[in-house]
């Protein structure tokens, strides 16, 4: 508040935004939904923009590292729910685009600061699928990370997100069943699908780790999205709920993780694990990842191989709203 009153001074305006963002976090403290028209800070709307467009850019995107294996599954069954799941997460990005342009921007500008690499998503989508079981480790660790994370945004402030949400982990929450279910069958296959599903394990583990974002005194937007209650958890907090729910179910396939440093405390009821590499983490997101080229390039092909279908449709509508006004 003094920032504020600082920077617009100390008459009327500064008074009525003082009065305005007090009313507003007010509002947030009593758990009352945030909607599009309603008065809300230019901090809050950026920092929501910046989140729903991460999260729908990781959407479309993570469509790619399945996607290459839709046409190599192992029998017709699998391939059907891969196609599924590949579906739904495109369906995903459509809701969190829309629940983005409530709040003032437009689809084409979110899509144009992906293409050319000045908006971010998740660093879990720049490695590779080298095998039919890191479809299974991408189900259950991915996903299953991407749940224990979203879960809390259908409590979000901010009423579109909030409401999109709600599908959004329902879906989810098969995708991880699926997933697991993978990793189920190759835990009790032959010797080479175990070692198949524990060498995905080892090599996705900590990625999934790092999708929670850096630890807690790291991390830069963490502690005002708290505030504002469009998170609900910190980063450390929904790492320790992933590992605390996810070590139990690999230990249950037999499969075991890749952290010599894991323990149970029994005194705080949570296991803790060893050093993450955030070096590793940071290198990825500032592009330097082992798919991060292929998956953007990709992504650009897909989006100006399909110019002519977003013509055809604008062409279209520009008809039908010329024959309404005739």
């Amino acid at each position: 508040m003094q920032t504020l009153l600082e920077t617009v001074g100390t008459g009327g305006p500064a008074i009525e935004d003082a009065a305005r963002l007090a009313a507003f976090q007010a509002r947030i403290d009593a758990e009352v939904k945030i909607e599009p028209n309603d008065w809300m800070p230019a901090a809050y709307r950026r920092l929501l923009i910046r989140q729903i467009a991460q999260h729908a850019h990781s959407e479309i995107i993570g469509m790619q590292p399945e996607g290459q294996w839709i046409t190599r599954a192992p029998s017709l069954r699998r391939k059907a729910a891969l196609l599924a799941k590949v579906q739904d997460e495109g369906g995903h990005g459509l809701y969190l685009y829309a629940a983005a342009e409530t709040l003032g921007v437009t689809r084409e500008a979110l899509v144009d600061q992906l293409l050319s690499g000045a908006a971010k998503y998740s660093s879990i989508f720049n490695y590779p699928t080298l095998s039919w079981a890191d479809i299974g480790a991408i189900g259950w660790l991915v996903d299953g990370a991407a749940i224990m994370n979203q879960i809390p945004l259908c409590r979000c402030s901010y009423g579109p997100y909030a409401r999109a949400m709600i599908r959004v982990c329902k879906e989810e929450s098969f995708h991880q069943r699926q997933g697991y279910d993978i990793m189920i069958r190759l835990a009790q296959g032959s010797a080479a699908q175990r070692a198949m599903a524990q060498d995905a394990l080892d090599r996705w583990w900590f990625p999934c780790l790092m999708m929670f974002g850096p630890p807690d005194g790291e991390s830069v937007h963490s502690d005002q999205s708290i505030r504002w209650k469009i998170k609900r958890f910190s980063n450390d907090e929904l790492r320790r709920k992933f590992i605390d729910a996810t070590v139990p179910q690999a230990r249950y396939l037999g499969l075991a993780i890749p952290d010599p440093a894991l323990r149970f405390d029994a005194a705080s009821g949570h296991f803790s694990h060893g050093p993450i590499d955030w070096a590793e983490f940071h290198a990825v997101v500032r592009g330097e990842g082992p798919c991060n080229r292929e998956r953007i390039a990709v992504r650009r092909a897909a989006h100006e191989e399909g110019g002519w279908v977003r013509e055809a449709a604008l062409a279209y509508a520009a008809k039908r709203a010329r024959r309404a006004a005739a």
